[in-house]
């Protein structure tokens, strides 16, 4: 039986196995929690696993987000889990230090101070990599390294703790029933979808991203374009590092954002970018962070020991990305197809001699 051309169409879509994949990862917590896909009303809040999924995967999505815009530039940014911890630190350790920490002026301006120094680190990191031009790799290792020691620097090497309401609520806190970081999210999503789609700032992202000299040549100023994404990168990283610290009510320098960055590359890689660069999926790296999480959730739901948890989460990763490849799409898939299409084809009916067409008569014949 082969497959339908609609039905192959699909299977190639970049978003296909993605949610292919998220949908199986839902299906499979349901023996284990039978009420998993049910959503309660509790005290003018919406409760359930579904809400929980999105609520402790905004972080994530965030961070994966302006990843996205990095890797789409050929480059990659290693210092967003430090960039949490710092934006976090600052924060945290202005609001303790103050006598009213629920004053709305108090938390504005700490927040303002986290957001301000998450920008600076995406400076540095944008003028390291367009400007002197260093590896990417090895620029934003710097303050992954660094970054986490300026953190435990600000917090003298303990956590950090607060009891702010107004700061409460960006990363646990809820409005109009709904968590208020899916909020957060949803603006951050729908203003970089529409700055890259409906602008031409999309367009001159993957130019770059695919071939960097030839665009500095026809006019388009990488060098700024790179610096751009990268500020972006450490703002959405230092938003996150608000919706955790938030989300806690504290501050750890040293566990704040540990290892986001490889969950958010995975994430950008499951959606459908290219680490090469060129063109990227905002839509699927939003689905690819849905899976991290969703998988997550679906390690301790099922009862995985948490010392192979690691493995079986590299495991599944694996499985998604084979199924993205479309050379392994076609070794697996393509072989049955290509016995249908070997397959003899059947014989022409043979006519009888009688209904048998005559050969046209030749000019001698004719003329007599």
């Amino acid at each position: 039986m082969t497959t339908t051309p609609r039905w192959r169409a699909l299977t190639r879509h970049h978003l296909f196995w993605p949610v292919a994949v998220l949908i199986a990862l839902l299906i499979v917590n349901v023996p284990f929690t039978p009420d998993f896909f049910s959503v309660k009303m509790t005290d003018g809040h919406l409760y359930g696993s579904l809400v929980s999924i999105v609520l402790f995967g905004s972080p994530l999505i965030l961070v994966a987000v302006g990843m996205t815009l990095v890797i789409a530039t050929g480059g990659i940014d290693l210092s967003v889990g430090a960039v949490v911890a710092i934006t976090g630190a600052l924060t945290c350790s202005y609001i303790s230090d103050q006598t009213d920490q629920n004053a709305l002026s108090v938390v504005f301006l700490a927040m303002g101070v986290g957001l301000v120094a998450a920008v600076v680190c995406g400076l540095w990191n944008g003028f390291l990599v367009a400007r002197m031009g260093i590896q990417p790799i090895i620029a934003t290792l710097i303050i992954m390294v660094a970054g986490r020691g300026v953190a435990q620097l600000i917090t003298d090497g303990q956590i950090i703790t607060i009891h702010s309401e107004p700061y409460k609520l960006i990363g646990g806190g809820y409005w109009l029933t709904l968590p208020f970081s899916i909020f957060v999210v949803a603006a951050v999503v729908a203003v970089t979808v529409l700055l890259t789609r409906r602008t031409a700032l999309g367009l001159l992202v993957e130019s770059v991203g695919g071939n960097a000299e030839a665009s500095r040549l026809v006019g388009i100023r990488s060098t700024r374009i790179k610096i751009m994404v990268y500020v972006f990168c450490a703002l959405c990283a230092g938003i996150a590092g608000l919706m955790i610290s938030s989300n806690t009510s504290a501050a750890d320098g040293n566990n704040a954002g540990l290892w986001i960055e490889l969950d958010a590359i995975l994430a950008v890689v499951i959606g459908g970018t290219a680490l090469t660069g060129g063109r990227f999926s905002i839509g699927g790296t939003v689905v690819g962070a849905l899976v991290i999480q969703t998988l997550t959730t679906t390690i301790y739901t099922i009862g995985v020991p948490t010392q192979t948890n690691l493995v079986f989460k590299a495991a599944v990763v694996i499985v998604v990305c084979l199924l993205q490849s479309p050379k392994f799409r076609e070794k697996v898939f393509g072989a049955r197809r290509s016995r249908n299409l070997t397959d003899p084809a059947p014989a022409e009916p043979v006519l009888p001699a009688a209904a048998a067409p005559k050969p046209p008569k030749t000019s001698t014949e004719v003329s007599r």
